[in-house]
């Protein structure tokens, strides 16, 4: 009986080859990055730790060749289905064995597939059964007929098949023949050819002008398929989904068609040349362009997709990588006006101490009550930082949380902070496991705080997708978003290094090698035993291995531990190269820690041996220079103006300071303190020529904008930072 095994197809010396051309870098490093992961070991752990082995590979490159291998398995897997299947028609040559065989992309080897696919009942099967099969082989062939036309189709005339004359004889065939010519994987490659030089056109759907007002400029748009940018193919596509669009390719039609009879119709003096002119025309309208124009959909609406999740990658690891503000005592607010303001106070480790509600704008208006409780607070906690939400009523207790600091004798940094997502974290098994006491508003303003505080530390704790740092996050490939974000997210986590002794379980499931089970371990274990001394001790934690031990020791950080390098980017497999080089210069082991002058008498050579080559070698003595250096910019705060509360204070020509709080192909989002964030677009973002806006911004920066133009109504704000 044959197997799937018997048409194994999967060349890894092959897929290596192809990767490390595809990436222009040694043969060697691809496969011993193939062999790693093999072995269990993670993309940060081996760009981090394994630089000799890999050639210095980076994370990018490793999610490269990761990626390549799955797609080259699966492409391996799908040949030897279709292997399996060709083969059990008795129907594979060796020719087409060939073919699928050296078949490089999942689409054509479809269409290579696609003739010997079990299909749904067509036309062209209905007509296989009335026995017209031999007559459509006759038409293909285009051969001189030794006969007459009616004497080639009498024999196909059976009124109990449903064939009652000749006319339903030759339609019959015809459908066959169109059938045939849809199905052949050159001529569905021409086509596809043919595509590029058409244009994606998309139009407005009867009676559905009303109410679809925000798709107003792609009610008569097209755009060449060679040029359209991913943001608008996915802003047509969205409006389709939602009923407002028809979206679809515009080709050439007459052109083409012609092309393609010159192509199918070899004898033009054939007797049913007629006949296959309208089966040309007939495969042409009703199968073909079809076909071709999903199959060029869905190649952009691929490549849109991979353009739209790095572009939302892109910005949520700078948000994730935003500075923190720092580990101090921090009253966080979350604005509101019915319900009043919820004011959080959470010390210098995130500990919730305290809450209360109070009410400084309308309709209650307690302003008095409301100051005596701020500094009441501040007095008693010893604030430091205070973290305002972004949200409803925030510049209004912005400019009251000003006036309050007017009067309090100490230095505090007040900081406006984004809440995207802060409403979900409340409600989340996360949050109602963190304070299952509190209600859900409280929640919310204590997350605040730890935004202030430690971006990343509570980020993580949110589903990436609803942070709010992406566009058409609903409409992209929701796997290949979902594991986007999730390599940035631990990407970051791992760059960053955890407190493994303050570090919450959700942070600590993005450390290499380690997941939600074992960081709810660790957690558990910690609890119940007290603050971990050594990272060694690790071991000890239930279900916790040597493997996941090895991929995660580095990127946790134990401070005023016994061993010093517990605090480092050092891993403990290399702690005796450190002890090395202390004794070469007869110093202890804490004496190399954060100084260079000791360790500039070092020479990195004298200490690569068979296992630890010079590239870790020299991330050790980088890394002993400024143990532990936390690799985010320094914190910086935005002040946003006094008196420009909402889009109604705006003016043409005012300049305002915001921070970037989304970066898109065409342009930057900017809050400027108006409760609706302006556009920076691409043509604004500089004096000179850039081809993206992450050349000129990132998310969290803090720029200077020029208002160009207000649209109260439609809520759109347009800025520059041309000469701001």
């Amino acid at each position: 009986m044959t197997t799937v095994e018997d048409f194994s197809c999967f060349d890894l010396a092959q897929t290596i080859a192809c990767i490390a051309s595809d990436l222009q870098t040694p043969h060697r490093g691809v496969a011993a990055a193939f062999g790693l992961f093999q072995e269990g070991n993670t993309i940060p752990f081996i760009a981090r730790y394994r630089k000799e082995v890999t050639g210095s590979l980076d994370e990018i490159a490793l999610r490269f060749i990761e990626d390549a291998l799955t797609k080259a398995k699966e492409l391996a897997d799908r040949k030897a289905t279709i292997l399996k299947s060709i083969s059990g028609q008795d129907l594979l040559t060796t020719q087409l064995r060939e073919q699928i065989l050296a078949c490089q992309d999942k689409k054509t080897l479809e269409d290579l597939y696609l003739p010997y696919k079990p299909k749904r009942r067509t036309k062209a099967t209905i007509a296989r059964e009335r026995g017209l099969g031999p007559l459509a082989e006759l038409l293909l062939a285009q051969q001189k007929l030794d006969k007459t036309k009616k004497a080639v189709v009498a024999p196909f005339v059976d009124p109990a098949k449903d064939v009652p004359d000749e006319a339903s004889a030759l339609a019959g065939a015809c459908d066959i023949v169109a059938e045939v010519w849809s199905e052949d994987a050159g001529l569905r490659a021409w086509l596809v050819k043919q595509a590029q030089h058409g244009k994606v056109g998309s139009t407005v759907k009867r009676g559905k002008k009303e109410g679809g007002e925000k798709f107003e400029q792609y009610f008569d748009h097209s755009e060449s398929v060679k040029r359209i940018p991913s943001h608008r193919l996915l802003a047509m596509l969205r409006g389709q989904s939602e009923g407002f669009l028809n979206v679809g390719l515009q080709l050439e039609d007459d052109v083409v068609v012609g092309e393609f009879k010159r192509q199918v119709i070899v004898n033009l003096g054939f007797e049913f040349r007629g006949e296959l002119v309208s089966a040309a025309e007939d495969c042409y309208k009703r199968l073909l362009l079809p076909a071709t124009e999903s199959a060029v959909l869905e190649d952009l609406r691929e490549k849109a997709d991979v353009e739209a999740i790095d572009v939302f990658a892109s910005n949520l690891k700078q948000l994730l990588l935003s500075p923190p503000a720092g580990s101090l005592p921090t009253l966080g607010i979350d604005p509101g006006f019915r319900t009043g303001c919820k004011v959080a106070v959470v010390d210098g480790t995130g500990k919730f101490l305290t809450n209360t509600t109070i009410y400084p704008t309308p309709p209650k208006s307690d302003t008095q009550g409301a100051a005596a409780t701020l500094k009441k607070l501040i007095e008693t906690y010893d604030i430091q930082l205070i973290a305002i939400g972004n949200g409803t009523a925030s510049r209004e207790t912005d400019a009251f949380v000003t006036s309050v600091l007017k009067e309090v004798q100490r230095p505090i940094t007040k900081v406006v902070v984004s809440e995207s997502g802060a409403s979900i974290y409340s409600a989340s098994d996360v949050a109602i496991a963190e304070y299952p006491e509190l209600d859900l508003t409280v929640r919310g303003a204590i997350s605040i705080a730890h935004r202030l505080q430690d971006p990343l530390a509570e980020l993580v704790k949110l589903d990436p997708k609803s942070i709010g740092v992406g566009q058409y996050q609903h409409d992209v490939n929701q796997s290949l978003l979902k594991k986007s974000l999730e390599r940035e997210v631990q990407s970051c986590v791992n760059q960053v290094g955890v407190n493994l002794n303050s570090a919450s379980p959700s942070l600590l499931s993005y450390v290499a090698g380690i997941g939600p089970k074992l960081a709810t371990s660790i957690v558990g274990y910690r609890d119940q035993n007290g603050e971990f001394q050594s990272r060694q001790q690790l071991l000890n934690v239930p279900k916790l291995g040597k493997k996941a031990f090895q991929q995660a020791a580095g990127f946790l950080r134990i401070r005023d531990a016994k061993n010093p390098l517990d605090n480092s980017a050092v891993h403990p497999e290399t702690y005796h190269v450190v002890e090395k080089m202390a004794s070469t210069l007869s110093v202890k082991t804490k004496a190399l820690l954060g100084s260079s002058e000791i360790l500039t008498k070092l020479q990195p050579n004298d200490f690569v041996d068979d296992q630890f080559g010079l590239p870790t070698i020299k991330d050790i003595l980088q890394e002993l220079v400024k143990p532990g250096r936390d690799p985010r910019k320094e914190f910086q705060t935005v002040d946003f103006a006094e008196g420009v509360n909402q889009i109604a204070d705006l003016a043409q020509g005012m300049t305002l300071q915001g921070v970037v709080t989304n970066v898109t192909k065409f342009g930057a989002f900017v809050d400027i303190g108006v409760h609706q964030d302006g556009l920076v677009h691409i043509s604004q973002l500089a004096n000179r020529y850039i081809s993206d806006p992450s050349e000129e911004v990132t998310v969290g920066d803090v720029i200077k904008v020029k208002v160009l133009e207000v649209d109260a109504q439609r809520k759109r704000i347009s800025l520059s930072k041309k000469d701001a």
